[in-house]
C-alpha cells in the first residue's frame, strides 16, 4: 500500500472510531480498520456496544419498561389502556433500526472528517506497522506513524455451560430471542445479567438469576446493593448469591442447569434459554506479531501508562483491553486523550470520574470512593442522603424508589464519591462527575440553586444532609 498514515487505529468501537475522528480533527491522516460483520455479513462500525451492547440493550431495556408501565402502572395516572401486548418482533426489529441508524451514522462521520476506513482485521507488526487482511484474505502492509489499539473485549465463557445454539446464549443472542421465554436462567448478576434479566421479566418471564459470588453486586456501595436487592426481589428477580454453576444439559428445547447452592448442596433448575453474562475479556489474542514489542499481562491486558502507551513507542492502547473499567464512555476520552497527544497537545484523564451505570429500573450510577473503600483506607468521611420518596417531582412521576447519596471527606468537605439509585440516576450522576472534576466541596452543591420541582433537587437536598442540612427530610441528631 503506497499510502502512509499519520494514525491507524485498530477496532471502530467507541474507543476506536472517536479516537479517529478526533485524530482527523487535529490533521492528522488516519485509518481505521473494523472487522465487526453483522447478521447479513455487512460490514459495521460501532463495535459491540453499538452492535450487540449498550445501544440494542437501552432500546430492548425501553421498550420493556414502557410495556411494564403500561401493564402495571398507568392506572394510577388514571390512564386505562384495557388489554396491553408486547408484539417482541416489533420490539427487536425497531432494536435493529436504531443498531443501523447508528452504525451508518459513524461511517457518514468518517466520510465528514476525512477517516479512510479499512474492513476486515488488524495486526500490529514491529517498527508500527500494520497487517490488513481483509475480509476476502488479502493481506497488506500499512506504513503509519502511530498506532492506537481499542480491539474492545468479548464474553467470558465457562466450561459448565458453554454455547448452544439458540438456548445458552450469551448477551448477543439474548438480544435477539423472537418470543418470550417462560423460564429463563441467567449466570451472573453483574451489569449484564440485571440488565437483560429485566427485560425479559418485564415481559413475563421467570427469571432466576445464578451469581457465584456470597454477595451482591460487590463492587458498588454497599447502601445501593442492599436496596436494589429489595426492589429486585419486588419485581420477581429471583437472584440465587452463592450458586456455583457446575454442569448443564440441553434436552430438546430446554436446558437443565446444575449448580451448587449457597450450602454447598446441589441443585438442579430447568430453563427455556439461559443466558451466560459472567464477563467479559479483552480482545488482543492475534493482534500482535511476536516481535511487535508490544507487552501484556497474563489476562491479555495490554500494559499502558495512564496516558495509554504501549511498551513500544508510537504504539496506543485504550479502551477495554487496558486497566480500568471496561466502559465506553472511558475508551472515548481515552481514545480523544491519545489523540490530542499524537497531535502534540498536553492531555490527562481523570480516573477517579469515571461514572459507572447498571440500566435496570430503578438505575444505579455512581463515581468515585464508595464507604467500604474509604473504610479500608481509612479516610475519614460524612455522608448524606436524600430519598426520592420525599421528592415532590418524583413523587408526580410515580417513581419514588431510591435515593442519592454524597460522601464527602470529613475534614475538607471534598466530595469523594456520589451513589445514586432511583428513575434518572444514570442523568443525575452527570452532576456529581462535574462537580467532583472542578474539585467541589458537598458545600458548593448546597449552596447551588436547582430547579423546582425536578428529581435533581434530591442531589441538592443529598449535598445538604452531608452537614445535617437538609430542608425537606428530618435531619438525623447530632452526636
Amino acid at each position: 500500500m503506497s499510502d502512509k498514515f499519520d494514525v491507524v487505529v485498530i477496532g471502530g468501537g467507541p474507543g476506536g472510531y472517536v479516537a479517529a475522528i478526533r485524530a482527523a480533527q487535529l490533521g492528522l491522516k488516519t485509518a481505521c480498520i473494523e472487522k465487526w460483520l453483522d447478521k447479513d455479513s455487512k460490514p459495521r462500525l460501532g463495535g459491540t456496544c453499538l452492535n450487540v451492547g449498550c445501544i440494542p440493550s437501552k432500546a430492548l431495556l425501553d421498550s420493556s419498561h414502557k410495556y411494564h408501565d403500561a401493564k402495571e402502572s398507568y392506572g394510577i395516572h388514571g390512564i386505562n389502556v384495557g388489554d396491553v401486548s408486547m408484539d417482541v418482533d416489533a420490539m427487536v426489529n425497531r432494536k435493529d433500526k436504531i443498531v443501523d441508524q447508528l452504525t451508518s451514522g459513524i461511517t457518514g462521520l468518517f466520510k465528514a472528517n476525512g477517516v479512510t476506513s479499512f474492513e476486515g482485521f488488524g495486526k500490529v507488526l514491529a517498527n508500527k506497522k500494520v497487517e490488513f487482511t481483509a475480509h476476502d484474505g488479502t493481506v497488506t502492509v500499512i506504513e503509519t506513524e502511530n498506532v492506537i489499539l481499542a480491539t474492545g473485549s468479548v464474553p467470558v465463557n465457562i466450561p459448565p455451560a458453554p454455547r448452544t445454539g439458540d438456548i445458552i446464549v450469551d448477551n448477543e443472542g439474548a438480544l435477539d430471542f423472537r418470543a418470550v421465554p417462560k423460564r429463563l436462567g441467567v449466570i451472573g448478576a453483574g451489569v449484564i445479567g440485571l440488565e437483560l434479566g429485566s427485560v425479559w421479566a418485564r415481559l413475563g418471564s421467570e427469571v432466576v438469576v445464578l451469581e457465584a459470588q456470597d454477595s451482591f453486586l460487590s463492587l458498588c456501595d454497599q447502601d445501593l446493593a442492599k436496596e436494589a436487592a429489595k426492589i429486585f426481589k419486588k419485581q420477581d428477580l429471583d437472584i440465587r448469591l452463592g450458586a456455583r454453576v457446575t454442569g448443564s444439559q440441553i434436552n430438546g428445547e430446554e436446558v437443565e442447569v446444575t449448580y451448587l447452592d449457597a450450602k454447598g448442596e446441589e441443585q438442579k433448575q430447568t430453563f427455556d434459554k439461559l443466558i451466560v453474562a459472567v464477563g467479559r475479556k479483552p480482545f488482543t489474542q492475534g493482534c500482535f506479531s511476536e516481535d511487535s514489542g508490544v507487552k501484556l499481562d497474563e489476562r491479555g491486558f495490554v500494559f499502558v501508562d495512564e496516558q495509554c502507551r504501549t511498551s513500544v513507542p508510537g504504539v496506543y492502547a485504550i479502551g477495554d483491553i487496558v486497566r480500568g473499567p471496561m466502559l465506553a464512555h472511558k475508551a472515548s476520552e481515552e481514545g480523544v486523550m491519545v489523540a490530542d497527544i499524537i497531535a502534540g497537545h498536553k492531555a490527562q484523564m481523570n480516573y477517579d470520574c469515571i461514572p459507572s451505570v447498571i440500566y435496570t429500573h430503578p438505575e444505579l450510577a455512581w463515581v468515585g470512593k464508595n464507604e467500604q473503600e474509604l473504610k479500608a483506607e481509612g479516610v475519614k468521611f460524612k455522608v448524606g442522603k436524600f430519598p426520592f420518596a420525599a421528592s415532590g417531582r418524583a413523587m408526580a412521576a410515580n417513581d419514588t424508589d431510591g435515593f442519592v447519596k454524597i460522601i464527602a471527606c470529613e475534614e475538607t468537605d471534598r466530595i469523594l464519591g456520589c451513589h445514586i439509585i432511583g428513575g434518572h440516576a444514570a442523568d443525575l450522576i452527570a452532576q456529581a462527575v462535574i462537580a467532583m472534576e472542578f474539585g467541589s466541596t458537598a458545600e458548593d452543591i448546597a449552596l447551588t440553586v436547582f430547579a423546582h420541582p425536578t428529581v435533581s433537587e434530591a442531589v441538592h437536598e443529598a449535598a445538604l444532609a452531608v452537614d445535617n442540612h437538609a430542608i425537606h427530610i428530618a435531619n438525623r441528631k447530632k452526636r
